[in-house]
C-alpha cells in the first residue's frame, strides 16, 4: 500500500535588501514603506500560503566600518510590521525573528499574546541566538555570549515564556453583568520563575490568546540548534535544499524528537528556498544567470572576496583575476556582522581552493562569485518548479518551503498565480483555507487549555 500523498506547507519571506534581492531591478519597489508588506502578505494570502515571515536585524553589518548595499538598510521593528499587517490579512500567518540573547521573556511574551489577540491567533516567534560582541553594542549588556551560554539563556527564555503564556488557562474571564464578577479566578496571570538566566514574579497581563501560545520557529542548524528545536520548536528552518543533504537533514531532526516524547508531525521542517519561472526550463534557465549577474556585481563581489581576504580589495578589477595574496587571518575582521566569516575557518585553504577553481574555469572574480555562490532552488517552467517541490516533500527532504522572491513586493505574484494551481491540481496543497489560526494552517494541535500542568511538560 503506498503512503498518502503529504500536503505541502508554503510560506513567503519578506526579504528586504540581501544577497537574494535585487533592489536595482526596474521592477522593484520600496523594502521599508508599508505598502510594500501589504503588497507581499496579500499576495501570499491569496495564494492560501500558512505565513508570512520577517528576520530580523539588529545592527546594519559592515565592511571595513561602512554599511553598504547588501545590508538590510533601515528595516523597521517586527512587531510594528506585523501588527499592521493583522490588520490587512484575514487568514494568513505572522512569524516574526525576536532575538533571545538581547531581550526579556516578560516583554516578548506580551509582544507576541499582543499579536495573537489582535490576528486572531495567527502569530508565531522565531526564537534566535545572537552570535557576535559587533550587535551586542547596541544593547546595554554589550558582548555577547558563547555559543552553549546562548543556548542555555534561549532555552530558560523559551520555557519562561511559556509559564507566562500559561499562567492565564483560558476560562478565567466571567464578565457577568449581573453580578458585577469579571474574573472567575482573581489569581490569573500570578507567576514565578526562578532559573540561572531569569529571577522574576508578578502578573501576566495579557489573557490567554486563541492558540494558546503562538507558534515557535527555530532557525539554528548546529547540533544544539537541532537539540533545541526538537525539544520544545513547532517548526525549524533548514538552510539544504538538495534533496539528499534535505533528507539527511530531515531525518536527523525528526529521530531526535521521540526522546522528548514528541511525534514526528509535531515538527516541521521548512527550508528558504528561492525560484526563477520561464514558460519553458530553458527560458528560466537563461533568466536564473540573469538574475545572478543582476545579484553580484563587480562591486559586489569584491564584497564577497573581503569575507575571505579579511583586506580591502576596492583597488582590484572584479572582472580580473583573483588576488594572488593570501588573505589576512586576524581576531580583527574586516566584515562585522556577516555570519559568512564564520563559514570560513581556514580562510588561507579556502583562498587556494578559489583560485585553483577560478584559474581552471578562467573565471574572473565576479564570474567566480556567481559560480561558486547560492543558485536559485527552483528554476524552470512553472510545472517544473511544482513537479520539483513535491518531490522534495514526498521524498521527506522537507515539509514544504519558504519561498524568497528576488523581487520585493511584486516578486511571490508569479509563483502564487502559475504554480499554486497546480500544486492545488495535485491535490498537494490546500484550496482554501480550512481554520483561522496558524496552528490550523500547519496542522499543530491547539495547547489544552484545561491542563496547564500537562501543558507547563510540553
Amino acid at each position: 500500500m503506498s503512503k498518502p500523498l503529504k500536503q505541502i506547507h508554503l510560506a513567503a519571506h519578506f526579504p528586504g535588501v540581501n544577497n537574494t534581492t535585487v533592489w536595482s531591478d526596474p521592477a522593484a519597489g520600496s523594502h521599508i514603506e508599508f505598502s510594500s508588506f501589504a503588497h507581499f502578505a496579500r499576495t501570499a494570502e491569496r495564494a492560501k500560503f500558512d505565513f508570512l515571515f520577517l528576520a530580523e536585524g539588529l545592527r546594519l553589518r559592515e565592511q571595513d566600518g561602512r554599511i553598504y548595499d547588501l545590508d538590510v538598510v533601515g528595516r523597521p521593528d517586527t512587531f510594528t510590521v506585523l501588527a499592521a499587517l493583522a490588520a490587512v490579512t484575514d487568514r494568513l500567518g505572522l512569524t516574526g525573528t525576536i532575538n533571545s540573547t538581547f531581550n526579556e521573556p516578560y516583554e516578548v511574551a506580551r509582544q507576541f499574546a499582543s499579536l495573537d489577540h489582535l490576528s486572531g491567533g495567527r502569530s508565531a516567534w522565531n526564537v534566535v541566538t545572537s552570535w557576535d560582541a559587533f550587535t551586542g553594542e547596541n544593547f546595554r549588556r554589550g558582548g555577547f555570549l558563547p555559543q552553549d551560554e546562548r543556548y542555555s539563556r534561549a532555552k530558560e527564555f523559551l520555557a519562561t515564556a511559556h509559564e507566562l503564556f500559561d499562567s492565564w488557562s483560558g476560562d478565567e474571564i466571567l464578565a457577568d453583568r449581573a453580578t458585577g464578577t469579571f474574573l472567575r479566578d482573581a489569581r490569573a496571570g500570578a507567576f514565578v520563575h526562578q532559573g540561572r538566566h531569569f529571577d522574576i514574579h508578578g502578573r501576566f497581563n495579557v489573557p490567554r490568546s486563541p492558540q494558546g501560545r503562538p507558534v515557535i520557529f527555530q532557525a539554528g542548524d548546529s547540533d544544539e540548534g537541532r537539540e533545541f528545536a526538537a525539544a520544545g520548536a513547532d517548526a525549524i528552518f533548514s538552510r539544504y535544499s538538495h534533496l539528499e543533504e534535505g533528507r539527511a537533514f530531515y531525518a536527523d531532526v525528526k529521530g531526535r524528537l521521540a526522546k522528548y516524547g514528541r511525534r514526528p508531525d509535531q515538527l516541521l521542517i521548512l527550508p528558504a528556498a528561492t525560484f526563477v519561472l520561464g514558460d519553458t526550463d530553458a527560458e528560466a534557465a537563461e533568466l536564473a544567470r540573469e538574475v545572478r549577474r543582476q545579484q553580484v556585481s563587480g562591486a559586489t563581489a569584491l564584497k564577497h572576496l573581503e569575507f575571505v581576504w579579511n583586506r580591502d580589495l576596492s583597488g582590484y578589477d572584479p572582472e580580473g583575476p583573483l588576488p594572488d595574496i593570501d588573505p589576512l587571518v586576524s581576531e580583527e575582521h574586516i566584515s562585522r556582522g556577516r555570519a559568512q566569516v564564520r563559514m570560513y575557518r581556514d580562510p588561507v585553504a579556502i583562498a587556494r581552493e578559489w583560485r585553483e577553481l577560478a584559474e581552471a574555469n578562467k573565471w574572473s572574480i565576479r564570474d567566480l562569485v556567481i559560480n561558486n555562490g547560492n543558485r536559485q532552488t527552483f528554476v524552470g517552467a512553472p510545472a517544473t518548479v511544482a513537479r520539483t517541490i513535491n518531490e522534495f516533500v514526498q521524498a521527506d527532504a522537507s515539509d514544504g518551503f519558504i519561498l524568497v522572491p528576488h523581487i520585493t513586493p511584486g516578486g511571490l505574484d508569479p509563483f502564487a498565480d502559475k504554480v499554486v494551481p497546480l500544486l492545488q491540481e495535485q491535490g498537494v496543497f490546500r484550496a482554501d483555507y480550512e481554520g483561522t489560526t496558524l496552528r490550523e494552517h500547519l496542522g499543530l494541535a491547539h495547547p489544552d487549555a484545561a491542563a496547564p500542568a500537562e501543558r507547563a511538560a510540553s
